[in-house]
């Protein structure tokens, strides 16, 4: 019986304890060399892209020989405006990448010791940035397509002809949203966040190319895409697969995604669905590449996304 990859020694190519034992200069190189790959380090003015700059060692800022802007290792970043020192936001990285169903911001603001609101808008940041590299995002070939409900709460009733059908449009909590996921086999995967699955699809006619094979359950939402597509169904009454018409990826990022909602979340607000649906995208994208290589990808997204205009100011705008 073969071994599963995230059991594998493969999949384990670096520890929180490689990034904590980093010395401030160390984790500022490091910083460094991930910004700047293209130039192998050397700093690039963010707002004129000139390559000669000098450097204040004492406050570690440059200033452009070009423009004359002074800039940081962080300035145009996600992380533009941070407080936290660079270790600790390799450190946070490190965390998020290791939790492989996604990690809270009351665990993440325990590990680094600081307050749960930074934590929060720290891993939302992170998030926002995975997810920008879905924007443009499109999908061929062989697509599969379903829906499913998450976030919100509503206690079922104890009498059981009480219960009301949460999935109707008519008894469900405004927090409790549809994810409609798009996910090719053996390839990648793209959310919509919607109320009802049937307003998913224009976007499924958006970001799925002509010519591809769609698969997709009984549902009636799902009838439309006969015009655009070859689309084959799956009956789950009767079977979960049938001949090569099934689901099964599709589910496999809900559950990812369930599991995120169950066990680390255990509830997740409607109004932010959409930023943990792409988070789970990003990790089914990615599951099989080694831990070391996933932390440089985040980092390396984190710094390439612009100043994040939805949590910069975060909790002082929620304030006034």
């Amino acid at each position: 019986m073969s071994q599963h990859f995230l059991l594998s020694a493969k999949a384990r190519t670096l520890s929180l304890a490689q990034v904590l034992r980093l010395s401030d200069d160390e984790a500022y190189e490091t910083f460094k060399a991930i910004r700047w790959a293209s130039t192998d380090g050397d700093p690039v003015c963010p707002r004129c892209g000139g390559l000669e700059s000098y450097e204040y060692r004492t406050r570690r800022i440059y200033k452009c020989k070009a423009c004359g802007s002074q800039y940081s290792l962080t300035t145009a970043t996600i992380f533009a405006s941070r407080k936290l020192p660079i270790r600790d936001l390799l450190a946070a990285t490190a965390i998020f990448v290791n939790g492989a169903k996604g990690y809270s911001a009351l665990q993440l603001s325990r590990d680094l010791d600081v307050q749960y609101k930074t934590a929060f808008v720290l891993a939302h940041k992170i998030r926002e940035a995975l997810g920008a590299e879905m924007d443009d995002r499109t999908l061929s070939g062989q697509v599969e397509v379903d829906g499913a409900y998450f976030g919100g709460y509503v206690k079922p009733e104890n009498v059981k002809a009480e219960r009301k059908d949460l999935r109707l449009k008519e008894h469900r909590s405004g927090k409790r949203k549809c994810v409609v996921v798009m996910r090719e086999r053996g390839g990648r995967a793209l959310p919509v966040v919607v109320d009802h699955e049937g307003e998913a699809v224009p976007s499924i006619r958006a970001r799925v190319e002509n010519g591809s094979v769609v698969y997709a359950d009984e549902a009636s939402s799902w009838d439309v895409l006969h015009g655009s597509y070859e689309t084959r169904r799956i009956n789950h009454s009767v079977a979960f697969v049938d001949e090569d018409a099934c689901t099964n990826q599709a589910e496999s990022y809900f559950s990812r995604l369930r599991r995120s909602e169950i066990g680390i979340h255990h509830h997740i607000s409607g109004k932010y669905l959409g930023a943990y649906a792409r988070e789970m995208v990003w990790r089914e994208d990615n599951r099989r590449v080694p831990n070391g290589s996933q932390y440089l990808l985040v980092v390396a997204a984190a710094l390439a996304h612009p100043v994040s205009r939805q949590w910069k100011g975060y909790w002082q705008r929620s304030a006034a």
